[in-house]
């Protein structure tokens, strides 16, 4: 029996302890660089003869309106006659996108309002978790041309 101590089996077992630790930094560095890789905001642009939203008659969709000043208001919340600040329109417009997340979305930008208000409105409703977002219109009102000088 003495001779029968002396042997060890072999042992038939794989440690995966290592490879969970290398997957695992793998998926942290991927979760750091994905976002760095695709910047920018993404948005689809209306055609030519754009079509108004498909809303259902108890469907009321977020507009973040932006002023000539560059103010914003919402059209939901306490006092949507009032400006909001841009911490506060991330957080409620990410609230209700996770209370109704088919919820559209939609930037109404005054014809005189700065282009880079109206842009950072957009970064802001995707920030809050917005898939798309939409440009408000008024197709009824073409753009002025406004020419100065002579000929």
């Amino acid at each position: 029996m003495a001779g029968r101590r002396g042997k060890r089996r072999v042992m038939s077992e794989i440690n995966v302890v290592p490879y969970i630790d290398v997957m695992l930094v793998l998926l942290i560095i991927f979760m750091i660089t994905a976002p760095l890789l695709s910047q920018g905001v993404k948005v689809n642009l209306p055609k030519a003869s754009a079509k108004p939203l498909d809303l259902k008659p108890d469907e009321t969709p977020v507009v973040l309106t932006v002023t000539a000043d560059g103010r914003y208001y919402l059209n939901i919340g306490a006092h949507p006659d009032q400006p909001i600040d841009s911490r506060l329109v991330v957080a409620t417009v990410a609230a209700v996108l996770k209370l109704k997340p088919g919820t559209h979305v939609v930037v109404r930008g005054d014809r005189d309002a700065r282009y880079d208000s109206v842009l950072r409105g957009m970064v802001l409703l995707q920030a809050a978790g917005a898939p798309s977002v939409g440009l408000e219109t008024n197709p009824n009102n073409p753009p002025r041309v406004e020419i100065t000088g002579k000929s």
